[in-house]
């Protein structure tokens, strides 16, 4: 089960990272959600670090977590692949 809830909550908040980082990544819906199930891993262990409970199932705090986790994963991966910004 904890596996089949770290790919869940990670392609959830992966979604949801995906609605705030605006600008297509490499690999388009389908990268950016496999992005959020690495970036669940990445907040678990960042959450981890600090002394706080990571991905602990499929809940509202692990999204919360994975969510966090996928943002800071997408800005790195769009900052190093140099996607274009489009400014209003």
């Amino acid at each position: 089960m904890g596996w089949l809830s770290w790919i869940v909550v990670g392609i959830i908040g992966g979604w949801l990272g995906r609605m705030v980082v605006k600008g297509e990544g490499p690999g388009g819906l389908i990268g950016d959600l496999i992005i959020g199930i690495i970036g669940a891993i990445i907040g678990g262990w960042v959450f981890g670090y600090f002394g706080h409970a990571g991905v602990t199932g499929i809940n509202i705090g692990s999204i919360i977590v994975a969510f966090i986790g996928s943002v800071i994963l997408l800005l790195i991966v769009r900052a190093l692949s140099g996607g274009s910004r489009r400014t209003a």
